[in-house]
């Protein structure tokens, strides 16, 4: 496993239980001792415009963005290649991550809802049991359908009197995005082999769920594959409410585009793991899992390639300390 030392290059950060490492996931992950992670719980690179495993923060935060097709907002333009770029690197992912975790560890992967399916057969093509799918459901989101109307402007086949009427016809459709108000999570299991789910508890300390972490208003429900931002209705309501992570929480100078909220991964890490289990986290982003595993007693091992990132990592989990 990772030396306890405290390195003083800038490629590694350690803080308590805590390792930040400043690194191509793929590549680190390979260092790991094999059948030691307990679980692994992380939001990756989703292969959408501009957001892949090479992207420069940089590049796509200072792009600005308008309403014509070449320049949708970030993670709107379609693109085959997604799916298809997606599946293999969640492939290559998890034929090396199958081999460090241990027999019955947890590999939970957040996912955009169309591109779910690519996560998911990237984990089960790579030796991996899918489970089940959790969804974290919001409301506080926009709609991405866009107008058709300059398009059909742009039509030349189309007189003036034409295109009038056929904007006005089709003034209440849009293009075929609707509006995202879940978050779907593949919950992937390392099979036990010939062990049952009681044999890999005594040895490895992992393939059974905590029932004990209650949920709901009233912190008096069982789990349920549904956590819900806010108040939406009372069925809904019965289930984890956990709101979207303030400015506070993120922190002030927190560029990261997709943070997730400290109060979810705290849910997640308390459900799929122990006390002193060691999770990981190969695209850490900002340092929620971090700061979560912190919060809970949990050691983590979080990977983070953006240098940008990796520094922010590193003044959450101090500001926190």
């Amino acid at each position: 496993m990772i030396n306890n030392k405290i390195e003083e290059n800038s490629k590694i950060f350690k803080l308590g239980n805590i390792t930040i490492i400043n690194d191509d996931s793929l590549n680190y992950l390979e260092t790991l001792d094999d059948n030691s992670l307990d679980c692994c719980i992380t939001d990756p690179p989703y292969f959408i415009d501009k957001l892949d495993n090479k992207w420069n923060s940089t590049k796509v935060t200072a792009r600005k963005n308008n309403s014509h097709i070449k320049h949708l907002p970030k993670g709107m333009k379609f693109d085959k290649n997604q799916v298809i770029n997606l599946y293999e690197f969640y492939f290559k992912l998890s034929k090396i991550l199958i081999n460090k975790l241990k027999p019955g560890g947890f590999f939970l992967s957040f996912s955009s809802p169309r591109l779910y399916h690519a996560i998911a057969m990237g984990c089960d093509a790579g030796g991996f049991e899918v489970r089940d799918m959790l969804n974290w459901v919001y409301t506080q989101s926009m709609p991405k359908g866009m107008s058709v109307s300059h398009i059909i402007k742009k039509n030349k086949n189309l007189s003036d009197k034409e295109k009038e009427e056929m904007i006005e016809a089709y003034k209440d459709f849009k293009t075929p995005m609707i509006r995202s108000c879940a978050e779907p999570i593949c919950v992937a299991v390392k099979p036990r082999g010939k062990m049952t789910y009681v044999e890999t508890e005594i040895n490895f300390k992992t393939g059974l769920i905590d029932f004990s972490t209650k949920v709901g208003k009233n912190s008096d429900k069982v789990l349920a594959n549904v956590i819900t931002l806010e108040e939406i209705n009372p069925a809904f309501d019965n289930n984890f409410l956990v709101s979207k992570p303030s400015k506070k929480e993120k922190g002030k100078h927190n560029t990261h585009i997709t943070v997730k909220p400290i109060k979810l991964m705290e849910h997640l890490i308390n459900i799929f793991s122990k006390k002193d289990a060691i999770i990981l986290d190969p695209f850490l982003g900002s340092g929620t899992t971090a700061i979560a595993c912190k919060n809970t007693n949990r050691k983590c091992i979080g990977i983070e390639k953006n240098q940008e990132y990796f520094n922010i990592s590193i003044s959450r989990i101090k500001k926190k300390d």
